[in-house]
Order: structure tokens, then C-alpha cells, then sequence
């Protein structure tokens, strides 16, 4: 058996060159031993060397190249010589990847699947402490993740804090950030991290406040939030108390005024001027299109309505995503996506690495369809009338936008986006040329993840439904030259 000494834990360009050189060589998997060393020297290999030819980058499935990256930040010793024997399977199954039941693709997915877990543990526990610097404030935090995913975790808090100084303190490695310039160095011990600063006192208050006790089911916030990360959230004092008093806080949210608009806002809905669209004048701008839409009385449902609740985002987008209809808080807040499946939406699209500003989002219908019930009102799907009432303006958007590509999330707008009935799990996650040069994308609306009872279930949906959105953003950088892959070597 030869082994393979690789320079790092998380090094994929080594391993990408090794696996290279020993499967032009011939090096069936069981012949390999695959081990980390402390980079000190040049030569990837010890024992008896492999043999030297050209090296000619073998034919695998872009899929792979995505896979390999995240699995290498897995913990488990035997990651390396798990994506060599996918690698040395995949020369004579191209399709390997697609039987989910091939012991050593579930074995890569499971990984990959912890690794991006661990990810999302430590984008939402991870708690920044201020400390006093000599050239001013810096914040410092501590986190303890289960696999090597520092340098894949650092840039979402580089975007989130970008105006802030931070460092990022865990075990394995750490992350530093100026102002400036993102570094990465060597782990440390708990010890050098600080414990309490003056911002805690204010952090609790507002968990305190944020604390949602109608929504309380005790198994599924432990399993959100584990409490192994307890011991570093200030917040965590403050759960046993909260949870104990959650039956009377959500005795008293009940109690509480309903979310039917006020009187002064019926009102003014019917003051609004006719449509503007039916003048000569078309809109030249998505700011003159949203003023026209104001005045729409193309169907009935301006009338409960409280508002017209139009598209948003950058007016010349290349993605632009559409939904089925505003929901409650969209229609009191007048703008689209701000409500608990947008939350979803935004995490999703973080989780898939597509800019949440560069994405024009908007609806099918432009008004809340909904019915009363008690002090609530509860969603209704909009009818093929209601679609057909609101294609003007959808189309005065792809119009405007002028989008690459358009993701349209769920059955309705789908329906009102193709005008034909669609059937998710038969049309999702690949392209649909349209009239016009337009392209489709198709798949679930995130309120479906959020019906979902079982949480096993959710997660599952949930991963499919963030592998659809990045599958789109890919296919739009491939077609539209909006981003580029930045994985060398291997090719597809």
C-alpha cells in the first residue's frame, strides 16, 4: 500500500493533484493510504512513487467537483480516500453520483450535508464580544464548529459586519477581519477568548424580546439550537425562564388586537386613483410601473386588500424571482418577501451563494388574497382569473428587468409565469426556454417548507430547495457571464 501525504486538512487542491497522478497511474483505491502531514515538505507522496505522465484532467460531473470541495472540510480521517474511490468509480459509471443508494455517494452526501449544517450552526451562534484595542474596538468571538469550515464560514460574517473589526477564534483555526482584507491563521484555546463585554445586558433584552412563545416546540429549538453551544450564547440564561412563562405569553398574544388593516387604511385604498395603465403613458422605470400599479383595479382583490405590494430589487437584475401573492406582512408592509417564508427565502439564498441584492423579487399577484378567519386572516390561493388580471404587470416587470434567468417559486407562479398548470416535482430544477429569449427555473415556494410537519422532512425539502436555487444561479453564470465557478483542475 502507497501513502499519500497530504499538506493540510482541508487542502482539495493537494488532494485534487494526487488523486489525479495516482489514477493516471492505475492506483486502485484499496492500494492507497491517505494521510495529513505538516506541509513541511514539497512532495506529496512517501513510500514508493507513482508513476509520471502528462497529467490530463479526467472527465467527472461538475456535481462531483461541488461535492469533493465540501467534503474535504469533514473531520473524518477517511474523507480523502472516500472521494478517490467516487473519483475511481465515476471513470467507469459517469453516472455514479445519481444512485443515492451506492454506499459511498451516501457516505459523501451525509458529510457534506453535516458540513453545511455546521456552517449554519456557526453563522447563527457565533456571538461577538467587544475588547478594548490600542487603536480602537474590536470584536472577538469564540466557536468550537465540529469540521474545518472556518475559511468556508468567515465570509458571510466579512459581508454581515463588513464595517466592524472581528476575529473569529475556534480550535482548528482562525478568522480576522480589518475593514479591509480577510485572513485566516491557527487555531487557539478557549482561554484566549473574552468572556462577557458591556453589550451582553442589551443583547439579552432583545432575544428577551424577540422570543416567540406562540411558536414554542422545545425538541425543535434543541435541535436547531444544540445545547452544546450554549455555553458561549449570552442568551442562554435566559431560555429556561422564557420557556416556562411561554403558555401565559401566548395567552396574551391571542388576546392581543387581530392584523386586519386599520379603518384609515380601507379607506384610503378605495381614494386610490383608477389604474394608470390604462392611459397611453407605459411605464418607463420599475419606480413609474410600481406608482401606476398603486391605482390597479384590474380584479377584485385591490378592494380587503391593504395595498398594492409590487416587485423590488436592482431594475436591471439578471434573476428575477417570482412568487405566488404577498402574505399577510407583505401587505401591511407593502413590499414583497418580508414575512417568515421571505426570512427562509434570504437564508436559502445565503445558503446557495446567490446576492440577495443583485435578485429582483416580486409575485404573481400583486394584492393578498385572503380570508377572515377570527383575528387572522388566512391565505387563499389566487384563481386562473386573478393570475390572468395580474399578467400585465409581471409582464411590464420582465419588460423593465429584462432578467437572465427567472426562478419562479411554486405552482401559481409558475402557472401565471408558463399559462399552464405545472406540476412541481415533474418541472423543477432545470431550464424552460420561453418567448423572447426568456428562461425559466422552477421550483417549490419556501412557505411549503414552512407547512411541513415533520422536521426530518423540512430538512430535507429545505436542502433540495437551496440545491435549486444555487443549480440556477450556476446555470445563469455559465449562460449569462454573470459569475464564474472558481474551482481549478478537474474538469466537467
Amino acid at each position: 500500500m502507497r501513502l499519500i501525504r497530504l499538506s493540510g486538512e482541508t487542502e482539495f487542491a493537494d488532494w485534487r493533484e494526487a488523486a489525479r497522478a495516482a489514477l493516471l497511474a492505475g492506483e486502485p483505491p484499496e492500494a492507497l493510504d491517505w494521510t495529513v502531514g505538516d506541509g513541511a515538505s514539497g512532495d506529496l507522496f512517501a513510500g514508493e512513487s507513482a508513476a509520471r505522465t502528462p497529467i490530463v484532467a479526467p472527465k467527472v460531473p461538475r456535481a462531483f467537483i461541488a461535492l469533493a470541495e465540501t467534503v474535504v472540510l469533514h473531520r473524518d480521517p477517511g474523507r480523502f480516500a472516500l472521494l478517490y474511490r467516487l473519483l475511481w468509480g465515476l471513470q467507469a459509471q459517469p453516472k455514479l453520483l445519481e444512485d443515492a443508494s451506492h454506499p459511498d455517494v451516501h457516505e459523501a452526501e451525509q458529510k457534506a450535508k453535516a458540513i453545511r449544517r455546521d456552517i449554519h450552526k456557526m453563522h447563527a451562534f457565533v456571538r461577538f464580544r467587544e475588547v478594548e484595542a490600542p487603536d480602537g474596538h474590536v470584536f472577538v468571538a469564540w466557536f468550537e464548529p465540529d469540521n474545518f469550515i472556518v475559511e468556508a464560514a468567515a465570509p458571510f460574517f466579512m459581508r454581515r459586519f463588513t464595517g466592524m473589526r472581528w476575529s473569529i477564534l475556534t480550535p482548528d483555526g482562525c478568522a480576522f477581519w480589518d475593514g479591509e482584507t480577510l485572513r485566516f491563521g491557527e487555531g487557539v484555546s478557549k482561554d484566549q477568548a473574552p468572556t462577557e463585554d458591556r453589550l451582553e445586558d442589551l443583547w439579552r433584552v432583545y432575544y428577551a424580546n424577540i422570543f416567540n412563545p406562540a411558536r414554542l416546540k422545545v425538541a425543535a429549538m434543541t435541535r436547531e439550537m444544540p445545547r452544546r453551544y450554549w455555553k458561549n450564547l449570552p442568551e442562554a440564561a435566559l431560555i429556561a425562564p422564557l420557556i416556562e412563562a411561554a403558555g401565559e405569553r401566548a395567552r396574551d398574544m391571542v388576546e392581543a388586537a387581530p392584523t386586519v388593516p386599520s379603518a384609515h387604511a380601507a379607506v384610503e385604498a378605495r381614494r386610490r386613483p383608477l389604474p394608470a395603465e390604462a392611459s397611453d403613458a407605459a411605464p418607463q422605470t420599475i419606480a413609474e410601473a410600481k406608482t401606476q400599479a398603486a391605482g390597479c383595479r384590474r380584479c377584485p382583490l385591490w378592494e380587503p386588500a391593504t395595498q398594492t405590494v409590487f416587485g423590488e430589487g436592482p431594475g436591471s437584475a439578471r434573476l428575477m424571482m417570482v412568487g405566488e401573492q404577498p402574505g399577510d406582512r407583505e401587505d401591511l408592509a407593502g413590499a414583497p418577501f418580508v414575512g417568515p417564508a421571505g426570512k427562509m427565502l434570504d437564508r436559502a439564498l445565503e445558503e446557495a451563494g446567490v446576492p440577495r441584492n443583485e435578485v429582483y423579487v416580486t409575485n404573481a399577484v400583486k394584492h393578498f388574497k385572503f380570508e377572515p378567519r377570527g383575528k387572522f386572516r388566512l391565505h387563499k390561493t389566487p384563481d386562473a382569473g386573478e393570475i390572468a388580471a395580474c399578467r400585465f404587470w409581471l409582464e411590464t416587470e420582465w419588460d423593465l428587468v429584462k432578467p437572465k434567468l427567472t426562478v419562479a417559486l411554486g405552482a401559481s407562479a409558475a402557472h401565471a409565469l408558463l399559462g399552464r398548470k405545472v406540476t412541481i416535482g415533474r418541472e423543477r430544477g432545470r431550464v424552460v426556454e420561453l418567448p423572447k429569449g426568456r428562461a425559466l427555473w422552477i421550483t417549490v415556494h419556501p412557505s411549503y417548507l414552512l407547512r411541513l410537519p415533520d422536521e426530518d422532512a423540512k430538512a430535507r425539502e429545505y436542502a433540495r430547495f437551496v440545491a435549486d436555487l444555487s443549480g440556477a444561479w450556476v446555470w445563469l453564470a455559465d449562460n449569462a457571464a454573470l459569475i464564474r465557478p472558481t474551482s481549478p483542475g478537474l474538469t466537467s
